[in-house]
């Protein structure tokens, strides 16, 4: 299962999270990294920023409270859907992924 962003439109820089919280209980976040589908849809890894596929990644941060994941989107080629794979390490040195899709569209 995957879950969902809103639309974004090409000419935004939006920040986008995941919210470990109720998976990671009384663990923290202490690294994360984001993956991105590109162009032959190959799961590719997206730096801070860094661009696959025309897809940029401006900044990608863990929250104060070590709970949640985000990371701050540009550019996208319109009517085109991205599957972005968040993966963490918490303190205790479990690894968890989820999914998210998200399209890029003109507003």
């Amino acid at each position: 299962m995957s879950f969902r962003w809103p639309n974004k439109d090409p000419d935004e820089v939006l920040d986008y999270s995941i919210d470990w919280s109720r998976f990671l209980a009384s663990a923290t976040i202490s690294s994360v990294t984001w993956y991105v589908n590109d162009a032959s849809n190959a799961k590719t890894l997206l730096t801070a920023t860094g661009t696959v596929n025309t897809l940029s990644s401006t900044a990608q941060t863990i929250s104060s409270d070590n709970k949640t994941a985000t990371i701050y989107l540009a550019n996208g080629t319109n009517n085109v859907q991205y599957q972005l794979y968040c993966q963490i390490t918490d303190n205790t040195g479990n690894t968890a992924e989820r999914t998210v899709k998200i399209k890029v569209r003109d507003k």
